[in-house]
């Protein structure tokens, strides 16, 4: 398998997380031309409590989100908008890891009245997409990573969560 989840919340259990995840994440890295078999990526499904905490620590920001991501290399485009550099084999077998918060994508699936499965799908794409150097500070960056979101969220039947 390409994810490796631990749980930390119990409520994902209830979501079929391990399949979204699993999906998302092989979706994620077919629709970039790269083998899901030669990768890793390891996931926390957590609750807001311990996401704030690792939000605190690793970004300075002392309050819940829905996902952060830790890559294993730095892969970002030189250039605004340019594709980031693929991963090497076998030294980038290891993308990163994602943590994933149980309540904010509760809150937000509902608040967007979207089934929380799609939600946590966009989510994790969203994470694998930034393990793999893409990113939204920069606007043409932005662009670029929304757009392959709505692509490969279009492969996995999604509609766009734009």
């Amino acid at each position: 398998m390409l994810t490796d989840t631990l749980y930390e919340d119990q409520r994902w259990h209830n979501t079929d997380f391990e399949t979204l995840a699993e999906a998302a994440a092989q979706a994620t890295l077919r629709h970039l031309a790269l083998d899901p078999s030669a990768f890793e990526i390891a996931i926390l499904a957590c609750d807001d409590t311990r996401i704030a905490d690792l939000n605190t620590e690793f970004r300075s920001k002392p309050t819940p989100t829905n996902v952060l991501s830790w890559p294993s290399s730095d892969r970002a485009a030189e250039s605004d908008g340019a594709i980031p550099d693929a991963p090497t084999l076998p030294m980038d077998a290891e993308l990163g890891d994602i943590a994933i918060s149980f309540d904010t994508c509760a809150r937000e699936a509902k608040a967007a009245g979207k089934p929380m499965q799609h939600h946590v799908t966009h989510l994790i794409v969203h994470g694998v997409l930034h393990l793999l150097g893409y990113d939204h500070i920069r606007d043409l960056d932005a662009t670029l990573m929304e757009q392959t979101e709505v692509e490969i969220l279009g492969t996995l039947g999604i509609d766009n969560p734009y």
